[in-house]
């Protein structure tokens, strides 16, 4: 694995264009929001200017973060045009900057399916931010088909697929993949898609052969890094912090810095 280069020089080399990524997949436990949360910190870690919006009813990353949203404006606000992205900003732990997500989000697959151009309204609310940060990540809902992941994919660059190496995990991914797919086609928009293997424990027969079973599906796809099991990524969601505060020498916190490296060598998507 390699090691993420220091601030300095990550950020002179990169462009300053906001990188937006969707994490996305059909089905929960997968690690998705997991990967949001201490990707993003793995992001701050290299000096990038980092913006976590958390899309899932559930608000996971939010409470993983040790944020709530109960008296301020959420996703929700900003997707429906209530309240501006830059006066819904939050800051958390480990340098990221979040807004905030709610139970009320789910408010919006009702109120949004009556309305045209509803999956349009994430990718309208994050352009005046696009130069106030250098890197997107949105946690998307553990459902591919609902409009809340139809406007992270429409907003984003690329689409980050979480897949566990467990057993069954493997369709749910294709199952994503395929709706992923769909969306794209009726949107013509065309991100680029990308496979994390999550979850992954050397010593399990079922984690090695779902990884080669990943290997040969996704190909170039998937990335080399596989985020392994640790119990410290268990005691960071305790704590409300990233991995990067709270062990940030530990294997979990290499495995995020690795995957931050490669997302650094990656093009930006169309």
């Amino acid at each position: 694995m390699t090691r993420a280069s220091s601030p300095r020089t990550d950020a002179a080399n990169q462009t300053r264009r906001m990188r937006t990524y969707a994490l996305a997949n059909h089905k929960g436990g997968s690690g998705k929001t997991t990967t949001a949360i201490h990707l993003a910190g793995a992001l701050a870690a290299r000096g990038r200017r980092v913006l976590l919006i958390d899309l899932d009813p559930q608000a996971h990353a939010t409470l993983g973060l040790s944020c709530e949203a109960e008296d301020s404006p959420c996703a929700l606000e900003v997707l429906t045009g209530e309240v501006r992205a830059l006066d819904a900003l939050h800051a958390a732990p480990g340098g990221i900057t979040l807004i905030p997500g709610h139970a009320r989000l789910a408010e919006f697959e009702e109120r949004a399916a009556r309305e045209l151009g509803a999956e349009g309204a994430l990718r309208r609310a994050l352009a005046p931010l696009a130069e106030r940060f250098d890197d997107c990540l949105l946690d998307c809902p553990p459902r591919a088909d609902g409009l809340l992941t139809a406007n992270a994919i429409r907003a984003c660059d690329t689409v980050l697929l979480t897949v566990e190496t467990g057993a069954f995990a493997l369709q749910g991914a294709l199952k994503a993949q395929e709706i992923v797919d769909e969306t794209l086609a009726a949107a013509r928009h065309a991100p680029e898609l990308r496979v994390v293997a999550t979850m992954f424990d050397r010593r399990l027969r079922i984690a090695r052969e779902v990884l080669i079973a990943m290997q040969a599906r996704f190909g170039e796809r998937l990335f080399d890094t596989a985020i392994r099991s640790s119990a410290r990524l268990r005691e960071a969601a305790g704590a409300g912090v990233p991995i990067q505060l709270l062990a940030p020498r530990s294997s979990a916190a290499q495995d995020f810095a690795a995957l931050a490296d490669e997302l650094a060598l990656s093009p930006v998507g169309a």
